[in-house]
């Protein structure tokens, strides 16, 4: 490649043949070649383009007559291509730019937005502990006000449901914006995923392995990748990943790759529990990897 680029780089710097002083037509064409070179931006782009270019002006140069309507053609195209292509490659440098700062936006967006539902969820974690500390103390004064009692524990109850609902919300909104930074970072789409009483659920299907073993599959891979970079924002809990199969062993390694994709993703070792558990998978659920809250 190098080789190629030093040859057309010494084409295009080569001098008209001395005939094209005496050609009219190779004059004209080659100014416009000149102009092309010239051009600060253009003057660098489709190399092969202008040494073809070139070439055929030579070829008009020194063409017979009965040659000449035909280099001449010839010519004038070679032209038309060089200057086309080099705007063209131009297009698409400012294009590949243009892409790379709407992704840097996008990314930068995204991680704000994270951040604004980090802050709300620990706003309402501090204000659902007010009021558990709240609910705790007028607890104990109802006690001693037995008439009054099922009111105020009604009150509490109907109080601690909303924050708890609010909170719950704010957790799950801090989740999604989580996954679509995780998603946009490495380009893979996360496993679904469902909120239980035992965390995020992360279920992956039957494609993360190949058929009766426990490595993964390129798509697994790819999941177990996304689910690392989504496992590092922000701060999450521990981690248990539970894989299934017949066999008892195929379902342990099972367990212990995904685990081991996830560590190599970045997440702490120390942070995930890996388990087989001797069960048939199905279509939709190998393995699910338990996030806890």
């Amino acid at each position: 490649m190098k080789a190629l680029a030093f040859v057309l780089a010494a084409s295009l710097l080569m001098p008209a043949p001395a005939r094209a002083a005496d050609d009219p037509d190779a004059m004209r064409l080659q100014a416009r070649l000149d102009r092309l070179q010239a051009d600060p931006a253009l003057g660098r782009l489709a190399a092969f383009e202008q040494m073809e270019a070139r070439q055929a002006i030579t070829v008009l140069a020194e063409a017979r007559r009965g040659e000449r309507p035909g280099a001449l053609y010839l010519a004038e195209r070679r032209i038309e291509i060089a200057e086309t292509a080099a705007g063209a490659e131009m297009a698409r440098r400012e294009l590949a730019t243009l892409d790379l700062q709407r992704s840097e936006l996008l990314l930068q967006a995204s991680r704000r937005e994270v951040e604004r539902a980090r802050q709300e969820a620990e706003h309402l974690r501090i204000q659902s502990q007010i009021q558990a500390e709240e609910a705790e103390r007028l607890r104990l004064a109802a006690e001693a006000e037995a008439a009054a009692r099922t009111d105020v524990e009604q009150t509490l109850s109907t109080v601690t449901g909303k924050q708890t609902a609010q909170l719950s919300a704010a957790r799950r909104k801090e989740a999604e914006l989580a996954r679509q930074e995780a998603e946009l970072v490495s380009g893979t789409k996360l496993p679904p995923s469902a909120f239980e009483s035992r965390g995020e659920v992360f279920a992956l299907p039957a494609s993360a392995y190949a058929p009766g073993k426990g490595a993964l599959s390129t798509d697994g891979k790819a999941g177990a990748g996304a689910l690392a970079t989504y496992l590092q924002i922000g701060k999450r809990g521990r981690v248990r990943v539970e894989a299934y199969d017949k066999d008892g062993k195929v379902a342990q390694a099972r367990a212990d790759a995904l685990k081991a994709a996830l560590v190599a993703g970045g997440v702490p070792a120390s942070q995930i529990q890996a388990a087989g558990k001797k069960s048939a998978a199905t279509a939709k659920k190998a393995a699910e990897v338990i996030v806890a809250q």
